[in-house]
């Protein structure tokens, strides 16, 4: 789910340690678009506390640039974005569904699973490669493989931009306490 194509993946194994090595994981990575108007979108994160400031983003912007350039793995033209996952992020990895658990979500399976591909209810965390959730008007919570799962995201509801506006306020709290001790 972190990469959708052949080409995606080959991009995310290049790229992973650029990012790991920057301080940062790649949520997810998708070349858009044909020919001249491709588009290299990456989403990023720092791995302590999920956030992704802009100064983080140009600066995984540069290491990125340096080993595209030099290994040149996309023929032709296209655009590096470099951004947050933001609030109502995808969800690409078996931890991040622990990480929201509680937080209401969308899963798209690539298979029929008790009569339907989608699912929407609230995230009940991970359990060996099961994704757990409680499903809306189900008694019981649901585990669904991972490798089922296309898409996955979470729901912007008020108590997620709650968990937003305080991880925001809690980052900026920390840059101007920063910027006092210097």
């Amino acid at each position: 789910m972190r990469g959708k194509t052949a080409e995606d993946l080959q991009l995310l194994e290049l790229l992973d340690p650029v990012a790991e090595a920057t301080g940062y994981e790649i949520v997810r990575l998708r070349l858009m678009g044909a020919d001249e108007q491709r588009r290299l979108q990456i989403m990023a994160e720092r791995p302590s506390d999920g956030d992704m400031n802009v100064e983080d983003c140009a600066r995984l912007s540069r290491a990125i640039s340096e080993i595209m350039d030099a290994a040149d793995p996309i023929t032709g033209e296209y655009v590096l974005e470099v951004s947050s996952p933001g609030v109502d992020r995808p969800l690409t990895r078996l931890k991040d569904f622990t990480t929201y658990e509680g937080y209401e979500a969308r899963l798209e399976l690539d298979r029929i699973a008790e009569g339907r591909k989608r699912f929407r209810g609230l995230l009940a965390g991970a359990e060996a490669d099961n994704v757990a959730i409680d499903l809306d008007g189900e008694e019981h919570t649901a585990l669904i493989p991972f490798a089922w799962i296309t898409e996955a995201k979470l729901v912007l509801t008020d108590e997620l931009m709650k968990r937003g506006a305080e991880v925001r306020a809690a980052r900026v709290a920390a840059e101007q306490e920063q910027q006092t001790s210097e």
